[in-house]
């Protein structure tokens, strides 16, 4: 079945760089951004930021800077990580994004293998980073603190970032067109970015992406229309990976405003206050926000009757909007009541005007994006890679279907390689290839340029792509069964409000099992009333607790073929973090890294085990 995109891909743009240009020119004074300075959100115009960019731009080249020289940048997603991107690409620099996250190594590593020669650095705890690895690091010349002011002992390799744009203002009153020039002269083939994959293992692999996949990906963002000047988009995503950087380029082809702030413990603050109305989120945002309506409902009474009622109405308008078709007649009536009672109160909790959320990065549940259509609130489902720069499949506001990642974006062509359904990928999006890695560039694309995904799908009649699952995380049981992990830990954490995190493991083994965190929120709220004064890690060694949540495994393993059935399971002790290297900055799950940690945890299950797997 042909999967092809609904709309019309037409090329407008050349490099961000340049379609910023053309974005201040044609609206100067409309607001470009908000961001937060103390409790206080602020605004900046189109006309404000490019004369910050243009600043930016002139002090790297008062340094020396020349075309696809590497910029790093290791900073939170603020907007000084926007503007210093903008800044970077409108000298014909080429940014190395850093996660903030990383440990000093990785960030010595990432910045040596690129040969950066310059970096921003957000404050004293990321600077600090590098000046323990100073050695490690010899083409970096010059430092660029955004917060804060070196101190004495290192004011020779760090400047401040007010010191650069002055030092461009200083540039530009000599040569008022030394940036235009160069931003007109960017082509296409040109390097733009540097993007470091968190991989589970070995070290980051370099991905080279050229001013034409940016370029690319605004315009079909903008071919799509998932963004309008009039909205606005909030912004939280790691800046670091490409599905934050694809978002950026839609915004500034859009004319539409971002509210920036990567503070993720404020995101439930934040909505209340710049009231989004489009806004792109992993699946775990989703399942945290799921897990806690659903707690919340269980108050027994006429409170959860009027709940269960609502979603239960819901769910039929759902199925018949899916379908294409409106509600009406009692049905409608019922919706009606429904959302004042209701929905009215959920969509509060996203700042009462978001038109559909986008999700990617992980698989999201369809029993999840289900529920929350039932509530009258839209999650399009997308999918890319690094590797494409982000943006290859999307659902549309009005072609979707749930448990998809949608139809291609314009310009995007798909094909499932014959021998095992690999999803390949062809657009002006792929990468050049990894940096210094021939091999491993050899290894991901063919010699006609299709991107092999390593995830393995279908396409359903309608031209909908369906990813079954990971090439590299399927696996076969000691029966000779393979094992999609990833649709069984959709489920179970559609099903479970108490499970934070999940991996199925069983790989060679004679039955699956399962290593799963427990929300902590959630979980102690259940286990107040039977165990006051308990701690968190007390609870979840409980056999109550294990108890408990054994019972949603058991109706989850009636849905599941026989050697799919997760038959023993093992709680940690605490929930997997970014900081403890078990999950990457999208906070995906690193299998291999959780199953290394908990080996003796994962060992013991199967000790003495004689589970039938067939």
């Amino acid at each position: 079945m042909e999967s092809t995109a609904p709309e019309k891909l037409v090329r407008n743009t050349t490099s961000i760089a340049q379609l910023l240009a053309t974005r201040v020119q044609d609206t100067p004074d409309r607001e470009a951004y908000r961001y937060p300075v103390g409790d206080d959100w602020r605004s900046m115009t189109w006309r404000q930021a490019g004369e910050r960019v243009k600043a930016i731009a002139a002090g790297l080249l008062s340094l020396g800077l020349e075309r696809e020289e590497r910029v790093g940048i290791l900073c939170n997603t603020r907007l000084d990580w926007l503007i210093c991107d903008l800044g970077i690409l409108s000298a014909g620099g080429a940014t190395t994004t850093v996660y903030p996250s990383s440990a000093p190594e990785e960030c010595a590593y990432i910045l040596a293998d690129s040969e950066t020669r310059f970096a921003f650095v957000e404050d004293a705890t990321q600077l600090k980073k590098l000046v323990t690895h100073k050695a490690e690091i010899p083409k970096l010349q010059k430092l660029i603190l955004i917060d804060g002011t070196p101190d004495a002992g290192s004011k020779e390799w760090v400047m401040t970032l007010a010191d650069l744009e002055a030092a461009g203002a200083a540039h530009l009153a000599k040569d008022p067109k030394a940036v235009d020039d160069i931003v007109k002269g960017i082509k296409g083939d040109q390097l733009a970015t540097l993007i470091y994959t968190s991989g589970t293992t070995g070290k980051p692999k370099g991905v080279r992406l050229l001013h034409e996949c940016w370029a690319y990906a605004a315009d079909a963002m903008d071919a799509t229309k998932l963004m309008t000047a009039d909205d606005v988009q909030y912004l939280w995503l790691p800046m670091a990976h490409s599905f934050g950087k694809v978002l950026m380029a839609g915004h500034i082809a859009s004319g539409s405003v971002c509210a920036i702030d990567g503070r993720i413990p404020k995101i439930v603050e934040n909505l209340a206050v710049v009231r989004p109305t489009v806004m792109a989120a992993v699946p775990r945002i989703f399942e945290k926000v799921y897990n806690k309506i659903i707690e919340g409902a269980k108050q027994g009474g006429m409170k959860q009757k009027i709940f269960e009622w609502a979603i239960a109405n819901g769910k039929k308008g759902s199925q018949l909007r899916q379908q294409g078709k409106t509600p009406g007649g009692m049905l409608a009536f019922k919706l009606k009541i429904a959302e004042k009672l209701v929905f009215s109160k959920i969509k509060a909790r996203f700042g009462g005007r978001v038109q559909y959320f986008i999700s990617g990065s992980a698989p999201l549940s369809r029993e999840i994006a289900e529920f929350f259509h039932a509530c009258g609130i839209l999650i399009l489902e997308g999918y890319g890679l690094t590797e494409s720069s982000a943006a290859s499949f999307v659902n549309r506001p009005s072609k979707f279907a749930f448990g998809t990642v949608g139809v291609p974006m314009p310009g995007t062509e798909l094909k499932l390689a014959p021998e095992d359904k690999e999803i390949l990928i062809k657009s002006p999006g792929v990468m050049q290839g990894y940096h210094n890695l021939a091999d491993g560039t050899a290894e991901a694309l063919t010699k006609d340029g299709w991107l092999r995904t390593g995830d393995i799908g279908e396409v359903d009649e309608h031209g909908f792509l369906r990813i079954t699952d990971r090439k590299k995380d399927l696996f076969k049981t000691s029966g000779g069964k393979y094992i999609a992990p990833s649709y069984i830990e959709g489920l179970l954490k559609a099903t479970c409000p108490f499970i934070s995190q999940i991996v199925i493991h069983g790989a060679e083994r004679n039955f699956v099992s399962a290593l799963v965190t427990l929300e902590e929120e959630a979980t102690m709220k259940w286990a107040k009333e039977a165990h006051p004064g308990k701690s968190y890690a007390e609870v979840v060694a409980l056999p109550e607790t294990k108890e408990m949540i054994t019972k949603y495994f058991a109706d989850v393993n009636k849905k599941l073929n026989k050697w799919e059935t997760v038959k023993k399971i093992a709680i940690l002790p605490k929930d997997l973090t970014v900081e403890s290297g078990e999950l990457t900055p999208s906070l995906k799950v690193k299998r291999k890294v959780v199953e290394k940690k908990y080996v003796s945890m994962i060992e013991e299950m199967y000790a003495g085990a004689m589970a039938d797997a067939s």
